[in-house]
């Protein structure tokens, strides 16, 4: 491949400083099977004097190593080289004699000749450098409508293209976690599915969440494999963000729909899951769908008394390992306005979390018909990292303001949007700081030595006298002209 670039210094393995380069054209030929025809090619053309060597340099940036020629093209059409320049960067050995450094670069080529065999087998992307194909980046995330619960999962939200759980007791607020996900997808223009294997989705508090009803999809399948095939076909699709599956619990297999009550199927469902799991995985990835199942509880008799857990969720335990997060949800207490009982305080420890620390835990209050309490969040939160103060008794100071009782305060909240949005992008920056903080004091606690940073160095005329002497000794005409 020819990569052409008006004055410029192209960055191979390490940064060619451009001032040592006036070129008008720089030409990169990466290293191929071809590697040892292009370099006696090269070699053969400085010793004959046709072109001059600018400088040799050496980096270790890189595990695969590059040619990287650069001519003075004065004339195109002719094809003329004048006054030429070359740039020459290789892999820096580290260590070993010379003989190691003739295995290390047959190593490689043998490396980039099984790359190039695997990729016109199974097309382009089959196989490829994680840091060079792609680079760092953020996961893209879904809030999950719960500010103290998108920072306890470290990334904001819940992972897009990966498999979610979300497990818990019976009225603990699993489905409302699930609308309030689609919800917030659903701000952002996505598309979501919801099925309902159980059959008891309520439309009314789907609404009062904030889901627009009339762009969620909504399936109640007659059976598991229905359920389970529907759901791979919106995943490939590749248009839908989210899809809720309610529950695992309540996918029932055709087999055991056909049968008798009391006929014994084993494990028929756990097989189920785990078939469907390996096929969905990588249509996932390539869709950025959340996959999130509502699972069910059920205890576990065999080890009461020994120590062991008590219980343990349906459908087997494929779902435990293609989960790349596992949030395990609980009521705690009831929320009370006089004597009246109008929601729950939640509870919901991260048992698996595969992009951040897990075992964290958020808390959070549902209002009976409502959903997630956001200003009690808010005010809960800021109480914690003090931009909201006790003043003494019941009184609380904010904005400016005084308020008395924690009700009036959240009153206030709700009704002013604008101080409510600002007082989260607060909490968000204070407590992703603390995050940060928490990850620089382990990073330290693990290592003090400084980085180390590798800088090219030019070789000696020597060096590359020697190269000439040895490729002026292997003549092969066939190699040059096969490039």
């Amino acid at each position: 491949m020819l990569c052409f670039t008006r004055r410029t210094a192209l960055l191979c393995s390490a940064p060619l400083p451009c001032s040592a380069l006036p070129l008008d054209f720089v030409i990169l030929l990466p290293i191929v099977p071809v590697y040892q025809s292009l370099k006696q090619y090269l070699c053969r053309a400085i010793s004959k004097g046709s072109v001059a060597p600018h400088f040799i340099a050496e980096s270790s940036h890189q595990k695969d190593f590059f040619l990287c020629f650069c001519y003075t093209l004065l004339s195109l059409p002719t094809g003329s080289v004048t006054d030429s320049s070359l740039a020459y960067v290789a892999k820096k050995k580290s260590s070993g004699t010379d003989s190691g450094e003739e295995n290390m670069s047959k190593k490689d080529l043998a490396l980039h000749q099984a790359i190039d065999q695997i990729t016109s087998a199974f097309g382009k992307g089959a196989i490829m450098w994680l840091g060079r194909s792609q680079g760092h980046r953020d996961v893209p995330v879904v809030s999950t409508g719960s500010l103290d619960l998108d920072m306890a999962l470290g990334t904001g939200g819940l992972p897009k293209g990966r498999v979610v759980e979300v497990y818990g007791p019976e009225a603990s607020g699993k489905t409302t976690l699930a609308l309030h996900v689609i919800a917030e997808a659903q701000k952002n223009g996505g598309y979501c599915a919801f099925v309902d294997a159980e059959h008891a989705l309520d439309p009314a508090l789907a609404e009062s969440i904030g889901v627009d009803t009339n762009n969620l999809l909504l399936s109640q399948p007659d059976c598991a494999e229905q359920a389970l095939s529907l759901v791979d076909t919106l995943i490939r699709s590749g248009s839908v963000d989210v899809v809720v599956v309610d529950s695992v619990a309540a996918l029932v297999p055709k087999t055991e729909l056909d049968g008798e009550m009391g006929d014994a199927h084993i494990a028929l469902q756990a097989r189920l899951m785990s078939q469907a799991l390996r096929k969905l995985s990588h249509s996932l990835s390539l869709s950025q769908t959340i996959l999130l199942f509502i699972n069910q509880i059920r205890a576990k008799v065999a080890t009461f008394g020994f120590g062991g857990p008590t219980e343990v969720t349906s459908g087997g335990n494929a779902l435990k390992f293609y989960a790349s997060v596992r949030l395990n949800i609980r009521r705690i207490g009831l929320v009370k306005k006089g004597e009246e009982t109008i929601g729950s305080q939640i509870a919901v420890k991260i048992v698996k979390n595969k992009h951040a620390p897990p075992f964290k835990t958020a808390q959070f209050e549902l209002e009976f018909g409502k959903g997630i309490c956001r200003s009690s969040e808010l005010f809960e939160l800021g109480l914690k990292h003090k931009l909201i103060r006790k003043s003494g008794g019941s009184y609380y100071s904010f904005n400016g303001k005084a308020f008395n009782g924690k009700s009036n305060l959240k009153s206030y909240l709700t009704e002013n949007k604008s101080v409510a949005n600002d007082l989260e992008m607060e909490l968000k920056r204070l407590m992703g700081t603390d995050a940060s903080k928490e990850q620089e004091a382990g990073d330290s606690s693990q290592s003090d030595f400084p980085e180390e940073s590798v800088t090219p160095e030019a070789s000696s005329e020597e060096d590359l006298g020697a190269i000439i002497e040895v490729v002026q000794q292997e003549e092969n005409s066939h190699c040059v002209k096969s490039w």
